[in-house]
């Protein structure tokens, strides 16, 4: 179930207005102002993106922080209506615990969306990568009217996978890929709009703030 909520203005770039609620969480489109605490929270075992450069300052975590600015940087510099990604906050009674990045390349036409996330070590096992997956699907597959989801993850990150196989997600292939110095295997999967429709278990999902972002998506 989809409601809607009254947003909070912000005439230049309304996306900072749009808030996603579920029953425990609220995911909130991240400013410049968080990316310090985000960084913070950054799990070690998080694979960030691989086309991003790396930075040699000595301390790992540091050089993973950066990276966490610079993809926002470019998530928001590179924005067109016809290819964005929107990099949710995810918090818990107000308390930061994770980043959802949902994602749409070609949107208008391939109406595909895709997604990514992490979590604080310390929020794991207590069913929010659930929640905040739901979230996103929720505004993908309602107002934005997307007619399929898809997602990847390594062949390994059983956590990631088995959030995807609840959700409803099916076998999409799998392909190798450049794993640091190696290779390895990549799942990917994917979940069509009629099988998110058929789920009798999607959970209440509050979306506020979407009306205003209508153009900044193409729509």
């Amino acid at each position: 179930m989809i409601a809607y909520g009254q947003p909070v203005s912000h005439r230049y770039w309304p996306l900072f207005g749009l808030r996603l609620r579920t029953a425990d969480l609220e995911l909130r489109v991240a400013t410049e102002a968080d990316l310090v605490e985000l960084a913070d929270i950054l799990p070690d075992d998080v694979e960030l993106d691989p086309g991003l450069p790396g930075y040699d300052f000595g301390d790992p975590h540091l050089a993973r922080g950066a990276a966490i600015f610079q993809g926002y940087w470019r998530a928001f510099g590179n924005w067109r209506p016809d290819s964005w990604a929107v990099p949710f906050l995810v918090l818990r009674d107000g308390e930061l615990i994770g980043q959802q990045v949902l994602e749409g390349d070609d949107f208008p036409r391939l109406r595909t969306v895709d997604s990514s996330s992490h979590l604080a070590t310390r929020a794991r096992g207590r069913g929010y990568g659930k929640q905040m997956r739901d979230a996103v699907l929720a505004l993908a597959f309602g107002p934005l009217e997307a007619t399929c989801a898809i997602t990847s993850a390594w062949r390994d990150n059983q956590a990631s996978l088995g959030v995807s196989r609840a959700l409803g997600y099916r076998p999409n292939g799998q392909r190798l890929h450049r794993r640091g110095e190696s290779a390895d295997v990549m799942i990917h999967l994917r979940l069509s709009r009629e099988d998110w429709l058929a789920r009798v278990d999607r959970p209440r999902v509050e979306i506020i703030g979407y009306e205003e972002c209508r153009p900044l998506f193409g729509l």
